[in-house]
């Protein structure tokens, strides 16, 4: 192997700069040349590919979001456009490919992995819902970023005594509001993975009311049947008598735009530099990820197709921790 090519695709998240440095300079020290692509998949059918040297990578370890560019490309499924992807890869001479991204990524590195390009997966998405790791690039960040807005929500909370509908993303997974919420102290959480009544949040917000709480905090996924907005508005419709005024926050992409922790930059820098070491060890088709607190490596076709399912019980941890 002699050229390689990393690219970002999907959601950006905390920690895939690290991933990308990780994964430059690891290939250059096994003597190889690397390569970025620009943009994701779609960079990639554009032949949107560029040199990258051990400096090019420089000073990108603490920088949020990803120096290569992302984008969604829900084209790729097309067997014609995966083809011109290899097309691209091949008039470079490029051997191996890593990806860096969540569920949709990782559903185009399986694609061009079957038709042959040796490719190794790399687990970053901010909903940690990827099956083949415990925990993915980004996340811990993410949920940082969330709880630090919740803390300062209790404290202006406190100040005109109200309570704080917090919307945070997570269009199909509840895990950063779950993990958020639990972790700031939250009157209630509402996620899509389960089904939450706004008469059942009501009553935890006059519960708290009643108990003498000067502030009260709902923490809401993006995708839940009833979001923040939705939830506002039922109470108002209805009329609901919480004891608190209520306001609405949305975080949104605030949570992907942040600096990446110690943590997702030891992750990145982890997982980017395994990447290239399944490549020389002959193993691609495979998503590299952190499993039982060390690397391992998981075959695509296990990965794609299934997303990691929430634990639940901290849910019920939360409620009880609440009452």
């Amino acid at each position: 192997m002699q050229r390689i090519a990393v690219l970002t695709s999907g959601g950006d998240a905390p920690g895939m700069n690290a991933a990308i440095r990780a994964t430059v300079r690891t290939a250059i020290d096994w003597g190889w040349e690397a390569f970025g692509v620009k943009n994701g998949f779609a960079g990639l059918i554009a032949g949107s590919i560029v040199p990258l040297g051990k400096r090019d990578v420089g000073g990108i370890i603490q920088r949020g979001g990803t120096m290569l560019g992302s984008a969604r490309c829900r084209e790729f499924c097309a067997e014609e456009v995966q083809r011109q992807a290899l097309d691209r890869l091949e008039e470079r001479g490029i051997d191996a490919l890593v990806v860096i991204g969540g569920n949709g990524s990782q559903t185009g590195a399986h694609a061009l992995s079957r038709r042959g390009l040796p490719v190794v997966g790399v687990a970053s998405t901010i909903d940690n819902d990827l099956s083949g790791t415990e925990v993915t690039i980004g996340v811990t960040s993410a949920v940082d970023v969330a709880l630090e807005a919740i803390d300062r929500l209790k404290v202006t909370g406190e100040s005109h005594h109200r309570a704080f509908l917090v919307e945070v993303m997570g269009r199909k997974c509840g895990y950063l509001a779950l993990m958020a919420g639990l972790a700031g102290g939250a009157d209630a959480i509402v996620i899509p993975e389960q089904e939450t009544d706004p008469e059942r949040v009501a009553d935890n917000l006059r519960a708290a009311y009643a108990n003498g709480k000067a502030h009260a905090i709902v923490v809401v996924a993006e995708g839940a049947r009833n979001n923040a907005e939705g939830m506002a508005e039922y109470f108002r419709e209805h009329h609901q008598r919480l004891g608190f005024e209520l306001r609405v926050t949305k975080l949104g992409h605030v949570q992907r735009g942040v600096a990446p922790g110690a943590f997702d930059r030891l992750l990145g820098t982890r997982l980017g530099a395994a990447a290239v070491e399944q490549l020389a060890g002959g193993v691609h088709g495979v998503l590299v990820g952190q499993i039982g607190g060390r690397v391992g490596a998981t075959p695509l076709d296990e990965v794609v197709g299934r997303t990691k399912p929430l634990d639940l019980d901290l849910l019920e941890l939360a409620q009880v921790l609440a009452r």
